[in-house]
């Protein structure tokens, strides 16, 4: 697969289609409507994206390198969605879903004071919902390996956000949230896959969650 494939090809649908959409609308004077006036932000955010899954994927692949097996954009069957990347590293397989957002990463309980709400939030927003699409990657990645011995850590990455001072990354629903360096440093720890079992279970997840467009 290709770091950050689908979400440029979402990109390039929608800026297409907005194009598209202009000349037939303003005929002669498109040419000027399109240099005055840009993309929606719904779709800008595609591109965003794009870059950065392909600014985490090169990072990590630098930095890990050889010991690991990096599968980009994988597709998840029966399902509209993917797996922006997947590295099978000796200490186990890890979902790594790229976000370049902007803001400050927090971890907040908003809970009363009888109760616990753990939430993530970025940039002063909620975005806790980033977790639930995590979790469905998680089934799809344990059913693809049928392996219950195989650990697999999901993770969100983020590009360009802030963090506190003395900031280090963090636990939210069983994620960890990370920025691209810390998260290779866990990565790049050793575990219990030696080489011939990385590659095996790298062949096996390239088989049954195939790249997107395949």
């Amino acid at each position: 697969g290709v770091a950050g494939r689908s979400a440029q090809e979402r990109f390039d649908h929608l800026h297409a289609t907005r194009e598209q959409r202009i000349d037939r609308t303003w005929g002669r004077l498109a040419g000027a409507v399109k240099f005055l006036t840009s993309d929606p932000r719904s779709t800008t955010a595609w591109a965003k994206g794009a870059e950065g899954e392909r600014r985490v994927a090169g990072h990590l692949q630098r930095v890990i390198g050889d010991p690991a097996v990096f599968l980009h954009d994988r597709r998840i069957p029966r399902s509209r969605a993917n797996v922006d990347l997947l590295v099978v590293a000796p200490s186990g397989v890890w979902i790594v879903d790229a976000k370049h957002w902007s803001g400050k990463v927090e971890h907040r309980d908003v809970g009363g004071w009888f109760s616990t709400d753990p939430r993530l939030y970025v940039g002063g927003r909620d975005r806790s919902e980033a977790a639930d699409g995590l979790e469905r990657q998680v089934l799809a990645v344990r059913q693809a390996i049928g392996d219950p011995e195989i650990t697999v850590v999901p993770t969100l990455c983020f590009v360009e956000a802030e963090w506190g001072w003395f900031a280090k990354p963090f636990r939210f629903r069983d994620i960890w949230v990370s920025w691209a360096q810390p998260l290779a440093d866990m990565i790049a720890e050793p575990g219990p896959l030696d080489r011939a079992v990385v590659e095996e279970v790298a062949a096996t997840l390239s088989a049954r969650l195939p790249p997107m467009g395949s």
